[in-house]
């Protein structure tokens, strides 16, 4: 039986708003201007701690910063948030075909479970692993969600961004890439095993 790995942000659901206004708080919280739009919007998929180090913050302020951002998000950004058109429907009929479905973001675990709850999409996973102190790595997530369910086989990992190609990669699983999100198109399309564009698509590719 194949099973589905998930990422969250970006691919089930659009949750820019909420990350970016965060970090716009941030930057301000340290009298810095923010990064453009186009650059807020890496913020989402790769673990904090990087996208702060790559856009000024230096290396001891990143615990201030991560705790100034979720003061924000953890309580407002969060819910600054809205599933896909489409999404609900594509995982009612995965769940329905059989397949276990699973999410592996880099969100931390207890914020992406109150979100896919919030949002009615929770009873479809079987398990959420999130982010934690031990395991921040897109890479490191997956690894501890195939450790924590060793009988996840034939697994196909849906995701956005080039985090969870090279994540899923790292654990020798392939990434259907969705064009949907945040990544950057062309590059995930080069290296993704297949891109959907479409909830559609996305079924037919992963019913193959």
């Amino acid at each position: 039986m194949k099973c589905i790995i998930f990422d969250l942000d970006g691919t089930l659901t659009c949750s820019g708003e909420g990350i970016m206004k965060s970090a716009v708080v941030t930057f301000e919280h340290f009298g810095l201007t923010p990064p453009s739009e186009s650059e807020l919007l890496t913020f989402v998929g790769p673990p904090l701690r990087d996208s702060f180090l790559n856009h000024g913050i230096d290396k001891g302020h990143i615990d201030e910063a991560i705790k100034v951002y979720r003061s924000r998000y953890n309580t407002v950004g969060k819910f600054e948030n809205h599933v896909y058109d489409g999404i609900e429907t594509l995982l009612k009929r995965l769940k329905g075909d059989g397949y276990r479905l699973f999410v592996a973001t880099a969100k931390p675990e207890e914020v992406s479970v109150e979100i896919l709850e919030h949002f009615g999409l929770l009873q479809y996973f079987e398990k959420v692993c999130g982010a934690s102190p031990e395991r921040i790595e897109k890479a490191d997530i997956i690894k501890h969600l195939l450790n924590s369910s060793p009988d996840i086989i034939n697994a196909v990992m849906v995701g956005d961004t080039m985090t969870d190609v090279n994540g899923a990669k790292e654990n020798n699983i392939p990434t259907v890439a969705v064009l949907w999100g945040y990544g950057d198109k062309a590059e995930i399309s080069n290296f993704a095993y297949a891109v959907a564009g479409t909830t559609d698509e996305l079924y037919e590719i992963l019913k193959q």
